[in-house]
């Protein structure tokens, strides 16, 4: 049996860049939003959460970004928790499934309630959900969390809080945050 035995290792690379296998984590940046806020939202717009935006300046043109986001809070009204979709913002571009018909599209589908009526005001929602990006730059990008719902009115998202927000165990208050991992393509 044979033994090697290196003091370091030096990784390949090509000019200023470390080069690393296709599949390989080059990168990751992320924004943790902790504080609570309140974003108004159309109905039928493509909204940006402002508060859920991370940059990322990908080191190839080959490189694939995964986006994550974890999105805690809670609706004015209750029917946008199944009335809507979520979706990802690379710049002004909405990154979602595509078109079809007068449909709203996003990355996810808003999810069923899990409150009685009798607790609207203190059953807090959320999001989780990714999606892949191929962006094709080396110039800095900017990635937002995007909403958009259907309810036939403006409502208000209570970001990382209830509605009511007492001060009280029923009143949860959570974080919510947003990844970009770049992965060597």
């Amino acid at each position: 049996m044979s033994r090697l035995n290196v003091d370091e290792l030096a990784p390949k690379t090509a000019g200023k860049k470390i080069l690393m296998p296709q599949g390989g984590i080059i990168q990751t940046q992320y924004t943790q939003y902790t504080s609570t806020s309140t974003v108004s939202i159309a109905s039928g717009t493509d909204t940006a959460i402002d508060n859920l935006a991370v940059n990322i300046t990908p080191m190839s043109t080959s490189s694939i970004i995964r986006i994550d986001a974890m999105v805690n809070g809670e609706w004015s009204n209750q029917t946008a928790s199944y009335n809507s979709v979520w979706f990802f913002y690379r710049g002004s571009t909405k990154l979602s499934g595509p078109a079809a018909g007068s449909r709203d599209v996003g990355v996810l589908m808003g999810t069923s309630l899990t409150y009685e009526s009798s607790e609207s005001g203190s059953t807090p929602e959320h999001a989780i959900y990714s999606f892949f990006d191929t962006p094709s730059t080396t110039s800095q990008i900017t990635y937002k969390v995007g909403f958009r719902q259907g309810t036939g009115s403006t409502i208000t998202w209570y970001h990382n809080k209830t509605v009511t927000d007492s001060d009280g165990i029923q009143y949860e208050r959570g974080t919510s945050f947003i990844s970009v991992t770049e992965i060597a393509g």
